[in-house]
């Protein structure tokens, strides 16, 4: 139950950097439809933060530590524009346009995401 309500707080921070960010689009056209695009690559996010984030931040653990931890900011956004990449290859209609709009949408997630957590509590 825990994993459902994750991944529905990430299509819901995802829904809103699409509100909030020029350059994340949602090109799917009913509501219904979106709702599952949503969805859908909200589980892909988790699945790309869960593989590829620790093994980024062990090797970059340097960069951490040199850059007070802002150096997280540049990979949440590498890691949204490779969810992006992905959910193109498995024809979703979810797309970031660049860096900056992964850099800005990977904050509008991030703080979204935090806030909801606190909200519905994050045991």
């Amino acid at each position: 139950m825990k994993v459902i309500l994750k991944i529905i707080v990430v299509a819901a921070a995802l829904w809103a950097s699409t509100r909030l960010v020029d350059g994340i689009t949602v090109s799917a056209g009913s509501t219904a439809k979106q709702i599952g695009t949503l969805l859908a690559v909200a589980l892909i996010f988790g699945l790309v933060n869960a593989v590829i984030k620790p093994i980024i931040k062990t090797i970059g653990c340097a960069f951490y530590v040199l850059t007070l931890g802002l150096f997280a900011l540049v990979v949440n956004a590498a890691l949204l524009l490779l969810t992006s990449w992905l959910a193109e290859q498995l024809d979703l209609p979810f797309h970031v346009d660049g860096f900056v709009a992964a850099f800005w949408g990977a904050i509008v997630v991030g703080v979204i995401s935090w806030i909801l957590n606190m909200i519905l509590g994050d045991d």
